[in-house]
Order: structure tokens, then sequence, then C-alpha cells
């Protein structure tokens, strides 16, 4: 890829200055104890998976030793369709948390930010947040979110001791991968681990394709949101065929139906799955949490393509903090100061011990002395100018029912072309519902 698209220049031209920064980190001063103020008790919503469960523990301890008259009480968001149903419809009954975390992009873009959420770019943080994160979570004049964690990317995560015991090699290309997997599989190891049992996991192989997609065609996300591009036709349909080619080649996991994020880091920790499509801040902070001592076996290479020639790696803003207009008064004193602290120097701190999947998008916390092999191979594709942003963070199209209809591929349910074409009536659908023209 000699010329990569505009946009992604953009993140690639922060990435690279940014992310070797890797020296202690730097914030702004933490809010001092005032044990005259009246208690205040805040409710803070997370995903629900054990990893960002810990991490919040350890925060809201933080937090409220610095703020003993806040109490932080923490609710479960299930993550994928549920969780985002969830999210919408506390956000539309107006009894939503009073901080929560949830997607930047085009996911926040559906909870029509503008009417649901405060704006904090008055916020004292705000000033220290680079550009591509601030256009993840600004909607009209106002910005939405507060990055938590880091900028991370999504491709094949894989096991170097497995792939150096079988003398493979990274795949530059899709036919190259399928080739490994059935060296893999002839060894007795699982070739691709699934998850489908947090359905959200489905949509890997398609939506961290799409860095390669914009390699072959860089005007397809804003021809996608004009409704002159669709996933039934290649380049984008290419990731719904290779979805279901590891299926029917029989390259899953035989419980792929049941099993959960947290089944597949085990696989991999304990060398019975070689490779797992997911992104990077998920994998990174689950294994150093329960398998520390694997945390450098693996490594991360990009969805293969079709074609080498467009090969690159596809790369997520963090997820935000939000607070719904919902949360007023008292609450909403305590809750800024909650939003403020994710990203002070403890704050920062306590994010590091979670392993960070990549630089983070923020400039008051910086990454750690060593990072793990995963973060090292991001940053070399990001060296090479051949990285680039989820299609989320480039049109605000994104159908809600992806990660049902992806199941229904790697399943065997549903052949490649109806998923497509039915993912394809889903994204009409949420754009006339954004007001969109074209569609």
């Amino acid at each position: 890829m000699t010329h990569p698209h505009p946009m992604r220049t953009a993140v690639v031209a922060i990435l690279a200055g940014s992310a070797l920064a890797l020296t202690g980190c730097a914030g702004p001063a933490s809010n001092s104890p005032n044990a005259s103020a009246a208690p205040v008790e805040i409710t803070y919503m997370t995903w629900s998976d054990a990893t960002a469960t810990a991490q919040a523990t350890k925060l809201i301890a933080a937090f409220q030793a610095e703020n003993p008259n806040i109490k932080v009480t923490v609710d479960a968001n299930p993550g994928g369709a549920d969780g985002d149903n969830l999210v919408k419809t506390r956000l539309a009954t107006g009894e939503m948390s009073d901080v929560f975390q949830y997607n930047s992009g085009s996911l926040l873009q559906a909870l029509n930010p503008t009417s649901t959420l405060l704006d904090l770019s008055g916020e004292s943080w705000a000033a220290n947040v680079d550009d591509n994160f601030k256009a993840s979570v600004t909607s009209g004049k106002g910005m939405y979110g507060a990055p938590t964690g880091t900028v991370q990317a999504g491709g094949i995560i894989y096991s170097k001791k497995i792939y150096d015991k079988l003398g493979l090699k990274v795949p530059t290309t899709w036919a190259e991968f399928m080739d490994n997997n059935k060296a893999i599989k002839a060894a007795g190891i699982t070739p691709v681990f699934q998850a489908y049992g947090d359905s959200w996991t489905s949509q890997l192989i398609v939506l961290a394709d799409y860095a390669n997609v914009a390699s072959s065609d860089p005007a397809w996300a804003s021809s996608y949101t004009a409704n002159k591009r669709t996933f039934s036709t290649s380049p984008a349909f290419d990731s719904f065929q290779h979805l279901q080619d590891l299926h029917d080649a029989g390259y899953f996991n035989k419980d792929f139906a049941s099993a959960k994020n947290d089944n597949a880091i085990k696989a991999l920790a304990d060398g019975t799955a070689a490779q797992y499509p997911m992104l990077t801040q998920v994998a990174l902070p689950n294994l150093k949490q329960n398998f520390p001592a694997a945390l450098n076996d693996f490594g991360i290479f990009p969805v293969p393509p079709t074609d080498a020639a467009n090969e690159a790696l596809t790369l997520w803003e963090p997820n935000a903090l939000y607070i719904p207009k919902s949360t007023t008064g008292a609450k909403l004193d305590a809750a800024k100061k909650f939003v403020a602290f994710f990203n002070s120097d403890k704050g920062c701190a306590l994010q590091n011990e979670t392993e960070p999947g990549g630089p983070y998008a923020i400039s008051s916390c910086k990454l750690p002395s060593t990072v793990a092999p995963m973060v090292t191979d991001v940053q070399t594709w990001v060296t090479k100018s051949k990285a680039g942003p989820a299609l989320e963070f480039l049109s605000p199209v994104k159908g809600p029912n992806l990660a049902s209809i992806l199941v229904e591929v790697g399943s065997g349910i549903t052949p490649a072309k109806t998923a497509a074409a039915a993912y394809d009536q889903d994204v009409k659908k949420q754009a006339q519902q954004l007001g969109l023209p074209g569609w």
C-alpha cells in the first residue's frame, strides 16, 4: 500500500509519534478529599466480563480513597446486541447509570448523543485528547466522551510457540492463512477459536478486515455513507465469505456456539488453540490477569486479505466514558470527578496495570517502559504506514444486528451471500434512522 487513505494517514501520524513515548504516567492533579461534603452515591456501568470488572474494582477503590464522600456502585453491561439495547433503553427512560462506559464511533451516534448525553468539551482533561479520538466522540458541536483504555488493533492473535513448532510463517493472504489452518488442524490443535457465547466476538473477521478494504478502495467509507457501496459486493463481501470458509473447513473449536471470550483466551494460553480473531485491548488484559506467564507468547497480524497488496492492520479508538443528561446536581459533580480520575496520574497507572493494547489517546497517560510483543506488532504496522481506522470511525453507519448475522454465518446456518444482503438491509434501516442523505 503506497498511498494510505487520508484519514488513515492522520491516525498513523498521531500513533507513530505517540506510541513509543514509553514513560511514566503524568496527568492532572487528582481531586483532594473533602471530608465536610455530603455523601453522594453514583453508579458506573461497565462491561460484565472479568477483566473489565477487575479494572473497575481497582479504579473505584482508588477513587473512593481520594473522595471518601463519594460511593461508586457498578452496573453490569453484558456487551453485544443485548448490551447495546440495554444502554439505549435506559437512556430513553432516563434510568441510565450516572457514568457509563461504551463504544466510541458509529455506535455512539446511534445513542442520539446531543439529546441524551452531557457535552464534556469544557472539562479540563478535554484539551489533552488527540484529534482522532475527539472526532470519534463528537456529534454536532458537542464532545461527549473521555477515553478509557488505549488505541487498539483488531486482527488475528496467534501463538508464536505453535507457529514456531509447526514451522509456519505469518500469512499475508487469505490463501496462506487457510494453508496454515490446515497444518494446525493436522497437528491436533484448534486453528481458529470462535466464542459465539459472547456474540459480539463474531464480528472481528469482518470488522478487522476494513483496513484491507480501504487499501483497495480508499473512497469506500465515504461512498458507503452515501449509499454507494455495500457489503454484498467485493471487497467488503470477501470477509463474509472468509468467515463461511473457516466454518465449512472445520477450523473452529467444537464448542464455538457456546464458548465465551474467556474460554478463547484460556485455549490460547494452554495451547489448545492457535489463533483468535480479537482486539488487542480485549486479549492482553485477560492474559495478564489470568495467564501472566503466557503474556509474551502471542503476536497479532492483520486479518489476511485476498490480495497481499492490500494488507493493513485495522485500528480502533478507545472506548469512552459518558455522562447521561439524567445525571444532575451533586451526582453530576461526583460523576465528573470520577471521569476525570481515569486519566489522572493514579488512573493512568491503574489502566497500565491491565496491559495496554496500544498507545493512549490522551497525552496525560503514557505507556509503561515495557509492553507485550502484541503491542510491538501493532507499532510495527503503524510505523510501516500500513494501518488504518475501523469503518465505525469513518462512517456513522453500522447496523445493530451485525453480530447476530455473523454468528449465523460462522455457525453454518446462513450462507455468506444471504447474510451480507441481510446486513445491507440492516444498515439501510440504521442510516434512515440517522437521517442520512441518499438512503
